[in-house]
């Protein structure tokens, strides 16, 4: 298998090397964790074994599959035709120097990343895919969509009555874009269910991060981030089972009154902006080391992701395409301007999750997060809430110097009382 998919394996090995350690560093190495966390565990490493097995598989068997890099392709319609969608975005700093050779190294770490891995040939997913569908949320992402060729979903930039007729437009096109990969019909019979499947995904993550509102959360913050990593790439029926197993201990856990962590409470913070995927957890654990509760993500790869179900009663194919676009319209990408959407969202979650302070999480060249950082700021300045900005990459090399900005900030949440 490896040696058809055109793996250089010894680069791979390399690969799987850097990420396990730092795996081990991040998440094993926490006290008490919940048991059910070893299926998610297990979903991180099988990414690159199990996971690639199984959709070479699918391939073999004549299934189809598509590459996605962003959370506004709409996952239902593809599996209503027995498409798989492959999240391609990367979250490991080893392979960047291979994309430097070919993309500018003044744009966002996940296009490098993602990028480096497929130019290294360590990227096992490239040849089970027939193509890859990106949007329009960033102008180096719609630039490189155009240097390889790739099918674009346009996201329009405001959110008038305008803007979601595009919107809906561009979601029936992805479907007939479907239909012509698949060689089936979208139809009420095989669509309510993958909508069913996938609001089960979200509502099972709307579950486990109810819990963090707790005085003493039973999940830390590093293993709901990795649990909201994991999704993306497991199937969505075991990801469910998993999720639902996990939300049953935690609610064990919480009625027992355990804790995943081990010090006394602790200020409670959020992260807030670009999204960090599966491999990338850097800026968390060096919070979470800290003293540092994290309580909920406000990203991509967090809240953003499951915050909105799309509503299941339509009777009628059309109204049910508009369902789904109206659900994805609601995603609070700070492509869009203005971006009250998200300004409200955050002053919600900042309430329920009873929030002391707020870190903004930006990888480097995200114009549109590191800008926007400071609308949310003049929110938080008007609650009394302190922030923190860390703009960085995936690499380790700024580790320390972030290590004392945090441990700054948490002594500042402290002195607040």
């Amino acid at each position: 298998m490896w040696t058809e998919l055109g793996m250089d394996l010894e680069a791979h090995d390399q690969l799987m090397e850097s990420q396990d350690n730092l795996f081990a560093k991040i998440h094993l190495s926490q006290e008490n964790r919940p048991r059910a966390m070893a299926l998610f565990d297990q979903a991180f490493h099988a990414s690159h074994t199990e996971r690639v097995a199984e959709l070479w598989e699918h391939r073999k068997k004549g299934g189809k599959a598509i590459g996605t890099f962003c959370i506004y392709v709409p996952d239902e319609i593809a599996l209503a035709v027995g498409v798989v969608p492959i999240p391609l975005c990367g979250g490991s700093d080893w392979p960047v120097s291979y994309a430097d050779k070919m993309l500018p190294r003044d744009i966002c770490p996940i296009i490098r990343s993602t990028f480096g891995m497929a130019f290294s040939d360590t990227c096992p997913y490239g040849p089970l895919k027939d193509f890859i569908v990106g949007e329009t949320t960033c102008d180096a992402k719609k630039k490189t969509w155009d240097l390889f060729g790739f099918k674009v979903m346009e996201v329009p930039q405001k959110k008038n009555d305008i803007d979601r007729k595009l919107w809906r437009k561009e979601v029936i096109a992805f479907k007939d874009m479907m239909e012509e990969l698949s060689g089936k019909a979208v139809t009420m019979d095989n669509l309510a269910p993958a909508v069913r499947l996938v609001n089960r995904k979200r509502q099972a993550l709307q579950r486990i991060n109810e819990f963090r509102k707790l005085e003493e959360p039973p999940i830390s913050g590093l293993d709901a981030l990795l649990v909201s990593q994991v999704v993306l790439n497991m199937d969505t029926g075991r990801f469910v089972t998993a999720a639902e197993e996990l939300a049953e201990e935690l609610q064990d856990r919480a009625a027992h009154g355990i804790s995943a962590y081990q010090t006394a409470p602790a200020k409670r913070v959020m992260i807030a902006g670009t999204p960090s995927p599966m491999g990338y957890a850097k800026v968390q654990h060096i919070v979470e080391n800290a003293g540092l509760r994290i309580v909920v993500d406000e990203s991509c790869t967090g809240e953003r992701f499951y915050r909105d179900l799309v509503d299941e009663s339509p009777g009628r194919l059309e109204d049910m395409f508009n369902a789904i676009a109206d659900r994805y319209f609601t995603i609070d990408c700070s492509c869009f301007s203005p971006n009250t959407e998200r300004l409200n969202n955050i002053q919600e979650l900042l309430a329920a999750y009873r929030v002391d302070g707020v870190i903004h999480n930006i990888l480097q060249y995200c114009h549109g997060y590191n800008i926007e950082a400071g609308a949310v700021d003049n929110i938080l300045k008007e609650k009394g809430i302190p922030s923190l900005k860390i703009v960085t990459d995936y690499s380790q090399e700024d580790a320390g110097q972030i290590r004392t900005r945090v441990e700054a900030f948490a002594e500042l949440l402290d002195e607040r009382g």
